[in-house]
């Protein structure tokens, strides 16, 4: 976006760039009447418009984020990935308030009884890019299962497996020992190694997410967070590009 104030974007394109929430969500904000424009609630999409317009979400006012911001957070079981939360459970992006000023919010999802990577950031058209269903960013996760794996599963699971209606196919899948698994999905449907896993009569001990694309994990503790380096970003958009 340029500063000229004359320019007028979208409204929930405005809000992603403002590090409210991806367009996606933004638009179900607008929807719900959270938002205003110069003191009048707004619930139409096409509204567009500039830096002269004072936007209030929840009452507060936002404004465009100097910086952009591409951060990675190693999330901790028992919090979940959403701006807040009704049921009063802790919210993974509350671990990156006292090192970050900017309102991040999370790319993707992760379960709260999951851990491991989680991407944040104020770029809307990062999140976009990296959270459409065409990008083909490869996801790794590594799962300690309360019984052991059938030496069957892998094979099963690549090729796809119908559950209730859903179909479920990972890129491939590993046993590295009797009772702990690696597994690649591309597309990542709800729940979907614990549905699977389940499906089979095996339960799920730990579910760690340690890869998003070219970004790993590596030594990040629990609760802890980095940013993005330049190459991780530019690799990551290189990927969902391919």
């Amino acid at each position: 976006m340029q500063d000229n104030t004359e320019d007028k974007i979208r409204l929930q394109v405005f809000l992603a760039h403002c590090g409210v929430a991806s367009r996606r969500a933004s638009e179900t904000i607008i929807l719900d009447g959270r938002v205003k424009v110069n003191g009048i609630v707004i619930t139409e999409l096409g509204t567009k418009v500039s830096n002269d317009d004072v936007v209030e979400v929840d009452g507060k006012k936002i404004a465009l984020e100097a910086e952009k911001r591409y951060v990675l957070l190693n999330k901790p079981a028992g919090f979940v990935c959403s701006s807040s939360d009704e049921k009063g459970r802790e919210v993974a992006g509350d671990l990156l308030k006292d090192k970050y000023s900017e309102r991040l919010y999370n790319v993707g999802r992760l379960d709260m009884y999951s851990k491991g990577m989680i991407l944040f950031t104020n770029d809307g058209d990062f999140a976009a890019k990296l959270s459409h269903p065409s990008s083909q960013l490869e996801k790794e996760y590594i799962v300690e299962t309360s019984q052991d794996v059938p030496e069957d599963f892998p094979a099963r699971f690549e090729k796809g497996m119908r559950i209730d209606g859903t179909f479920y196919k990972c890129v491939s899948c590993k046993i590295l020992k009797p009772r702990k698994i690696k597994i690649i999905l591309i597309e990542g449907k709800n729940r979907e190694i614990r549905t699977v896993l389940e499906s089979q009569n095996i339960g799920t001990k730990s579910l760690v997410r340690v890869r998003i694309g070219n970004v790993t994990l590596d030594e990040l503790k629990p609760g802890d967070s980095r940013d993005l380096t330049p190459a991780e970003v530019q690799g990551l958009l290189k990927l969902v590009h391919k």
